[in-house]
């Protein structure tokens, strides 16, 4: 593995080890940040991979554009669309007023991660 995707994967790691133990909170408003960690989780592994295969890529949240990229080298992941849709949202709006997850969306949000999670830490393998 590449440094630069080392530094990427740690950075990942970072932010679902954050998510995990924000998750312990009872505080209505720190599903939003655990929310936001778990779509930075995504994100950054999602970088990792596109790293490890010399694709450059633009410094967005948007990890439907991210995974149109990755695509390209793991034409399987073209499934996991749906669950990036969803995560994308998460990268600005619960950060700002008007917009609280839910504990339903927090525990969503958890599944999807960790199986994207595991699949793309396969591919790093």
């Amino acid at each position: 593995m590449k440094a630069a995707t080392r530094e990427w994967v740690d950075k990942a790691e970072a932010d679902f080890a954050a998510a995990l133990l924000l998750r312990r909170s009872r505080k209505k408003h720190s599903r939003d940040i655990v929310c936001f960690h778990l779509q930075q989780c995504v994100e950054k592994y999602l970088k990792a991979r596109l790293e490890e295969a010399g694709i450059p890529f633009p410094r967005i949240h948007d990890l439907e554009r991210l995974l149109a990229l990755a695509v390209t080298v793991e034409p399987l992941w073209a499934s996991l669309r749906p669950s990036m849709a969803t995560l994308s949202d998460y990268a600005v709006e619960v950060r700002y007023p008007g917009r609280t997850a839910s504990p339903v969306e927090a525990r969503s949000l958890l599944r999807a991660t960790t199986r994207i999670r595991e699949i793309i830490r396969l591919s790093l393998a």
